[in-house]
């Protein structure tokens, strides 16, 4: 990755002065259960692109569902960043090590699950081989930015015997929607002149 857009995605993607890791107290409330996600950014043929999994549809949380690689945190001593890169070795063998991280995104709450997600942002090298977790992760996607840009539209959601229209992304059969569909509706909108150019 360049070293321009390194430096203007963390300009973009800074937000010490919104979600410092001290202020996690006034973000999280009685019975929410804090998680951290790690956005995996990278360059490949000069266009961004983002990692996903597609969660286990035999799981009891969040079954089928794309989202980041990501989890709770292990222990309330445990940074959230620390956090998000440790889901992400275990979900999807990303050592910590080979991920820059850049910037963070405002925490997102899930609705029905009380998790409130901390979003951090890294830069990893294209060409990965990934290994996921056999217990939760069915499919890792790498997606272009740009597409999921043009994808974005209020589509009906049906879950629980509920149908309601929601944000969503779709970029060939990988429906992206809920929290992972707030996060990433942030990330676009602040690196979107990187997308463009």
């Amino acid at each position: 990755m360049t070293t321009a857009i390194r430096d203007e995605l963390r300009r973009r993607l800074a937000l010490a002065d919104d979600v410092p890791e001290p202020a996690l107290t006034h973000a999280v409330e009685e019975g929410d259960t804090p998680a951290a996600v790690l956005v995996p950014l990278f360059l490949h043929e000069d266009e961004l692109h983002a990692v996903f999994t597609r969660r286990r549809d035999d799981l009891r949380r969040h079954p089928g569902e794309i989202s980041f690689p990501g989890g709770r945190r292990d222990d309330d001593g445990e940074p959230l960043d620390a956090t998000a890169l440790r889901e992400a070795e275990e979900e999807i063998g990303l050592p910590p090590d080979a991920v820059e991280l850049v910037g963070t995104l405002p925490p997102v709450r899930t609705f029905v699950t009380g998790y409130v997600i901390f979003p951090y942002v890294g830069l990893i090298e294209a060409g990965r081989e990934w290994v996921i977790s056999p217990q939760e992760v069915a499919l890792v996607m790498e997606l272009p930015l740009r597409a999921l840009v043009e994808s974005r539209a209020q589509r009906p959601i049906t879950r629980r015997g509920f149908t309601f229209d929601a944000d969503t992304y779709l970029v060939g059969d990988h429906l992206i929607w809920g929290a992972t569909a707030r996060i990433l509706g942030d990330l676009l909108a602040r690196v979107a002149p990187l997308i463009e150019a």
